[in-house]
């Protein structure tokens, strides 16, 4: 059975594909990209390829060489380092599986085929077992979005047995806001050593007081210093302090999404944060306007998360 050098936790930044202004991937900030989230953010995990990176926006080549990038830059840095490989070909996953573990990697993750979709557990569980066949020596996570996928499966369902046909699988990324599935995930699997990682960023405390084990998330590449002030709250039981990091963020999400909050604008956020230039989105997407841009950077100032010099030093101060 695969086993990582240890089991997934804390925060997973899910990474952003940098891109240039013609739409090619600018690998070149990626080094600059991760001494950014260790030195700056305390982020040592990071899940590439997902949705936030665009993975199924890039062609197979693509999503290949971008997890060579990362494995390459994060060596002796970063702690694991998980690809997503999901597609809506199995031929196609099973390719990207193999080259994951080929590279490097510490993990694959997949998300189920979205297109055709399985329409039952067993079903769903043999393609699943399939791509994981492909990397026998990779912890195999799963990847519940069905928001994005359309694939409703309940993950508690879907645990249920799971490893006697998947032996390598060590968990999954919970994307879904139904904190009922999730809590039964935990509580019908507390003699397994699974990791799960919730993937909702303004609703983690919630699911850390049901047993998350960790968190995959967009805003972990900005925000993770704050998040990991309200990880080590909640760690020493100051749940007070825990409470108030998290309406911290929420505030902050709260905002943009009411703005509107996607990959294009955490694109946009990450760039204005760190400085790292995260270029457009890859169409359909579109790019986002200069007035977001401006009304976010007003917003992270009255917060106090920041100041303006502090957009380029990461410095992250508790809200008041």
């Amino acid at each position: 059975m695969a086993s990582p050098k240890r089991r997934l936790q804390g925060l997973v930044a899910a990474t952003i594909t940098p891109m240039t202004e013609h739409g090619e991937i600018n690998f070149s900030v990626i080094g600059q990209y991760v001494d950014y989230l260790v030195e700056e953010q305390g982020v040592k995990n990071i899940f590439v390829n997902g949705t936030t990176g665009e993975g199924l926006s890039l062609s197979i080549s693509e999503r290949c060489r971008v997890a060579e990038e990362w494995v390459t830059r994060g060596r002796n840095k970063l702690d694991q380092i998980v690809i997503h490989v999901g597609a809506l070909s199995l031929k196609e996953s099973q390719e990207l599986a193999q080259h994951a573990a080929k590279i490097g990697a510490d993990g694959i993750a997949v998300i189920a085929p979205f297109f055709l979709k399985p329409w039952n557990k067993d079903i769903l569980v043999n393609f699943l077992k399939e791509v994981a066949a492909a990397a026998p020596a990779l912890p195999f996570y799963y990847y519940h979005i069905p928001a994005l996928t359309g694939v409703k499966i309940r993950a508690e369902e879907l645990l249920d047995g799971i490893q006697e046909k998947i032996p390598t699988f060590q968990g999954l990324k919970f994307s879904d806001t139904d904190l009922l599935d999730f809590g039964q995930c935990v509580d019908q699997n507390r003699q397994r050593q699974f990791a799960f990682l919730f993937g909702v960023d303004e609703q983690l405390l919630s699911a850390l007081v049901m047993g998350a084990t960790g968190a995959v998330g967009s805003t972990y590449n900005y925000l993770g210093k704050k998040t990991n002030q309200m990880l080590e709250a909640f760690e020493r039981k100051d749940f007070s302090s825990a409470l108030n990091y998290q309406f911290c963020i929420q505030r902050f999400i709260n905002f943009v999404v009411k703005l509107g909050f996607g990959v294009s604008q955490t694109k946009a956020i990450m760039t204005l944060v760190s400085g790292i230039p995260m270029g457009p989105p890859r169409l359909p997407l579109q790019k986002v306007s200069r007035e977001f841009t401006d009304h976010v950077e007003a917003k992270l100032k009255s917060l106090d998360f920041l100041s303006f010099t502090d957009l380029k030093d990461g410095n992250l101060e508790p809200c008041s």
